[in-house]
C-alpha cells in the first residue's frame, strides 16, 4: 500500500504541473486568436482594379489586339466588322435552332472574395436584330435574341430557342448573369410577348422585364434599326439600369429598366463577359457593331508590417543555411505534446501498478494480444507512413467527415457499382471517393472469403493499378474497406466528367470531343499494354482537367472469384469488354446523347410504334439505311467548329466496330488507336 500511495502522489503532482502549463498556453492561444482577428478585420488600404475594353468594330486589327472568343455559330464578318450569330457562309444554310457566344477571352475581375463585394460596371454596345423570314409575325414564337451576358467559363454554350444560349436547363448552380433583348414570345419562360427586355440573375428566366416601345423607349426590336443599350450596375447602392435608344443618339433621360439587384450570389471572382444569341423555328441574324465593357472592381494592398516573426525566421535560417554555425533552432513542445506525454507516463504507471496487482490477468491478457497481432498484421502494416505519391489507406470516419457522411450534396457521379463523391479533407485537399454499393461488397461473404483474403484482392488490383503512369489515367490515393464497405480515392478534378458536359453544361465542340476521344483511346491502349484491364469506361468515369483534357479513372474493381483477373483468358476477355464500352462511349460523343436513354422522337425515320430505342441500335439501323450522319450531334454539325460529316460518320463507323456482338471480331485498342489517328 506504501509504494501505491508514493505512485499516487507523484501522479497527482505531474497532473497538477501539466493542468497548470496547459491553461497558461491556452491564455497565450486565445491572446493570438484576438490579435490574429484584429489583424484579419483590417485589410489593408483599398484600391480600385479598373478593367476596359474598347471595340470601336471588330475588324481583325481590332480583334487581333483584343481578343475575342468565339464559340458555337459565332463568327466575325471580316467584311462587316461586326459580330454575327448565327452566321451563314450561305443562304442554303439552315438557321433554325443555332446558338452562339462571343466574349471576351480574359476573365475579368468582377468580385472580391474578402468582402463578399460585386465590381461596379457599364458597358454600350450597338447591335441589330435582323429576320431573314417574310413578315413580322415569324417573331410570334420559337425563340430568339441577343443578350449581354456574364459567365464563369469560356467553354459552355447554352440551348437554343427561348434559352438565347444563356444556360441549360441542367444548370441548376452555373453562376451566370444576363440582361436579354428577346424578340419572341415564350410564355414557358414567362415572356411577357415578343419584343422586350429583360434581367436574368442565375436563370434563363427574367426577374425583371419590360415591354416594347415604351414611354421610355419609342424602339423596337423588330424594326431592322441598330439599336444602342447601356448597362449601368452601381454595387454601393445594389441598383442596375439598364438604357435602350437608337446608336447615334445619346443616353436617354429615363431607363426602360430599373431595379435593385445584389450580384454577389451570381459571380465568382473572375468572370467572362461578352454576348450570347440564339434562333428557334425562325431565322434570325444577332449583328454586335460596338462594344465598350469597363469595371471597378475592389481590392486590398497589404500593409508592410514592422514587426519580425524572430521564432520562425531562426528556424527558417536553421534549416537552410549551412553557415549558421552549430546553433540549431527546435520549437518548444505545444501544449497537446505536453499532455500525450503526461497521459503516457500516467498509463505507463497505471500498467504497471495493475501488472503488480494482477499478474496472471497480465500474462493472459499478453497471450491474447499475441495471437490477434497475427491477425491483424496485414492492416496495421499499411499504416505506416508512406511517400505522398504512394496511395494510403483511409479511416472510415476520415472519409465520412471529409464527404458529409457521404451528402447527397457531394456526389459527383453515379452508376451500378457505386456512386463517386467529392470529399475535402481537414487540411483542406480535394478528393474523388468512390464508395461501392454494399451488394457488391457483401458477395464476398458469400464466398466464405476472410477479410484477409478480400483486403489482399483489394490492395493487389490498387498495387496493379499503381505500376501504371500516364498523362491521361487517373492515379489512385488510397482506399478504405472493412467488413461492410469498400472505398477507393481518387484525384479530384474540379471540371467534373465528361458526362456533366456532354449530357448536361453544354455542347462541346467537335474538335474538343475528337481530342478527347484519342485521349482516352491512348490511355486505354497504353493500359491494356501493361495486361490490365479498366473495366468500368464510361463518361461519368472519364474526368477534365485544368486544360480540359481527358483523365480516365474511376476503375472497376471485382469482388467475386468468378471472374480471377489473373487468368491469361480472363484478361483478354475483359479486354474486350474495354473495347466494347470505348465503343459505346466514341457513340456517346458523336451523338452527344446517353446510349441508355437515347430518344430521336417520333420522326419519320422511325418507327411510330417504337418512339424510343438504345444508341447503338439507332446507330446500328441508320447504318443498313447508308444514313449514318443522322447518329451524329446537330449540334456539331453547324458553327465555325462544325464537324466535317465524312469525319463524324468514320467515328460512327469506330464505334460500331468496337461493338461488334462476337467479341473475338472486336479490334485491339491499339487497332482503334490507329484508326482514330488515320488521316482521310
Amino acid at each position: 500500500m506504501d509504494s501505491l500511495h508514493h505512485y499516487l502522489f507523484w501522479l497527482i503532482i505531474i497532473f497538477c504541473t501539466t493542468f497548470s502549463i496547459l491553461i497558461q498556453e491556452n491564455q497565450i492561444i486565445q491572446a493570438h486568436k484576438i490579435a490574429t482577428n484584429y489583424h484579419h478585420q483590417h485589410y489593408g488600404s483599398p484600391t480600385n482594379v479598373t478593367k476596359t475594353l474598347y471595340f470601336p468594330n471588330f475588324t481583325p486589327i481590332t480583334t487581333t489586339t483584343q481578343p475575342l472568343k468565339l464559340l458555337g455559330n459565332a463568327r466575325v464578318s471580316n467584311q462587316n466588322g461586326v459580330v454575327q450569330i448565327p452566321y451563314a457562309s450561305s443562304q442554303t444554310v439552315d438557321l433554325t435552332y443555332q446558338v452562339g457566344r462571343a466574349i471576351y477571352s480574359s476573365p475579368i475581375r468582377l468580385f472580391d472574395p474578402l468582402t463578399n463585394t460585386p465590381a461596379s460596371f457599364q458597358t454600350t454596345f450597338s447591335f441589330q436584330l435582323s429576320s431573314t423570314d417574310a413578315g413580322p409575325a415569324t417573331h410570334s414564337s420559337g425563340g430568339g435574341g441577343l443578350a449581354f451576358v456574364i459567365v464563369p467559363d469560356e467553354f459552355t454554350v447554352g440551348r437554343p430557342g427561348p434559352w438565347l444560349g444563356i444556360l441549360n436547363d441542367a444548370c441548376n448552380h452555373y453562376k451566370a448573369f444576363a440582361v436579354e433583348f428577346d424578340a419572341s414570345h415564350d410564355p414557358e419562360l414567362g415572356d411577357p410577348n415578343d419584343n422586350h427586355v429583360g434581367i436574368n440573375a442565375g436563370s434563363a428566366v427574367s426577374f425583371k422585364t419590360t415591354i416594347l416601345p415604351s414611354s421610355d423607349a419609342r424602339v423596337s426590336l423588330h424594326d431592322d434599326s441598330v439599336h444602342r443599350a447601356w448597362i449601368f450596375y452601381d454595387e454601393k447602392s445594389e441598383w442596375i439600369d439598364v438604357f435602350l435608344g437608337l446608336d447615334g443618339d445619346p443616353v436617354p433621360q429615363k431607363p426602360i429598366l430599373s431595379s435593385p439587384l445584389n450580384l454577389s450570389p451570381f459571380l465568382q471572382e473572375y468572370m467572362f463577359v461578352g454576348f450570347s444569341a440564339s434562333t428557334g423555328n425562325s431565322s434570325e441574324f444577332h449583328n454586335i457593331f460596338s462594344w465598350n465593357f469597363s469595371s471597378v472592381s475592389r481590392a486590398f494592398v497589404w500593409p508592410r508590417t514592422t514587426k519580425i516573426c524572430h521564432r520562425n525566421l531562426a528556424r527558417q535560417v536553421s534549416k537552410y543555411s549551412a553557415n549558421y554555425g552549430m546553433k540549431t533552432y527546435y520549437d518548444p513542445p505545444s501544449s497537446f505534446m505536453v499532455f500525450l506525454a503526461v497521459l503516457g507516463l500516467f498509463s505507463l504507471v497505471s500498467f504497471s501498478l495493475y501488472c503488480n496487482s494482477q499478474p496472471r490477468m497480465m500474462s493472459s491478457m499478453l497471450t491474447s494480444s499475441t495471437t490477434s497481432a497475427h491477425t491483424n498484421v496485414f492492416l496495421e502494416n499499411k499504416r505506416r507512413p508512406r511517400p505522398p505519391s504512394q496511395p494510403r489507406r483511409f479511416s472510415l470516419l476520415e472519409l465520412c467527415q471529409a464527404t458529409r457522411r457521404f451528402s447527397q450534396v457531394e456526389v459527383l457521379a453515379s452508376d451500378p457499382r457505386g456512386v463517386l463523391y467529392r470529399g475535402t479533407l481537414r487540411n483542406g485537399c480535394r478528393l474523388g471517393v468512390k464508395r461501392f454499393r454494399s451488394s457488391d461488397v457483401q458477395q464476398y461473404h458469400s464466398l466464405s472469403w476472410s477479410r484477409l483474403e478480400y483486403g489482399g484482392r483489394v490492395l493487389k488490383r490498387i498495387g496493379e493499378l499503381t505500376q501504371v503512369s500516364h498523362p491521361s489515367l487517373a492515379p489512385i490515393r488510397g482506399w478504405c474497406f472493412d467488413s461492410a464497405e469498400a472505398i477507393v480515392v481518387y484525384d479530384y478534378y474540379v471540371n467534373g466528367s465528361v458526362e456533366k458536359w456532354l449530357f448536361g453544361l453544354g455542347a462541346i465542340p467537335w474538335t474538343r470531343r475528337v481530342k478527347l476521344i484519342k485521349d482516352v483511346g491512348e490511355a486505354l491502349s497504353y493500359f491494356h499494354s501493361k495486361e490490365l484491364v479498366h473495366g468500368n469506361v464510361n463518361t461519368s468515369s472519364v474526368f477534365l482537367d485544368l486544360n480540359y483534357g481527358a483523365v480516365l479513372g474511376d476503375y472497376g474493381f471485382v469482388f467475386s472469384r468468378g471472374r480471377d483477373r489473373s487468368s491469361s483468358s480472363s484478361t483478354v476477355m475483359m479486354k474486350k469488354q474495354d473495347v466494347f464500352e470505348f465503343g459505346m462511349l466514341v457513340l456517346e460523343f458523336v451523338a452527344g446523347k446517353k446510349a441508355v436513354d437515347f430518344d430521336r422522337g417520333s420522326g419519320g425515320d422511325i418507327n411510330q410504334d417504337h418512339h424510343e430505342m438504345g444508341l447503338l441500335e439507332f446507330a446500328l439501323r441508320m447504318k443498313e439505311r447508308e444514313e449514318m450522319v443522322k447518329v451524329v450531334d446537330e449540334r456539331v454539325l453547324m458553327g465555325i467548329d462544325c464537324a466535317d460529316a465524312e469525319e463524324a460518320v468514320r467515328f460512327v463507323e469506330i464505334g460500331l466496330s468496337c461493338c461488334t456482338g462476337e467479341s473475338h471480331r472486336r479490334p485491339s485498342m491499339d487497332d482503334v488507336v490507329q484508326l482514330l489517328n488515320k488521316k482521310i
